[in-house]
Order: structure tokens, then sequence, then C-alpha cells
């Protein structure tokens, strides 16, 4: 298992965060999804061996907000 942290542009309202956390949920291999929305990041756990952290900011990417910065790390 891995974590990942995302910083994003600024969210604009919180129906972003159910938006984002709704995507990331249904990806395989992904839990704990947080949206923290005054911050502007996403924190999610996913297992490595089933999705990438690529993947993962892809799939924000292609909701339409822009991954700024993105950390790994092993749990």
């Amino acid at each position: 298992m891995s974590k990942v942290t995302m910083k994003l542009d600024a969210l604009t309202c919180p129906s972003c965060m159910t938006k984002i956390e709704g995507a990331l949920s249904k990806k395989d291999g992904v839990q704990n999804v947080k949206v923290l929305f005054n911050a502007s990041k996403i924190k999610a756990d996913f297992d490595d061996s089933q999705v990438t952290a690529e993947s993962l900011a892809d799939t924000v990417t292609d909701l339409g907000y822009t991954v700024k910065s993105s950390k790994v790390k092993a749990l």
C-alpha cells in the first residue's frame, strides 16, 4: 500500500469534493479518499499493484482539475 497526496489548483465549490472522491473511490485498489477543500488537497491510500499514482492524477485531470504536485509514500 502507498499513500498519495495531490495538491490542486483551488477548488471552487464543495461539490468538487464529492465529484473527486466518488471518481477516485471507484478505481480498483483505492481506499480512504479524502479531499481537503480549504487546502485544495487530495489524500488517498492505494494498492500500487492495482493502480498507479499517475493514473489517479489522470483521473482528477479528466474531471477538469489541475494537479499541481503529487507526493507518494509507501505505507
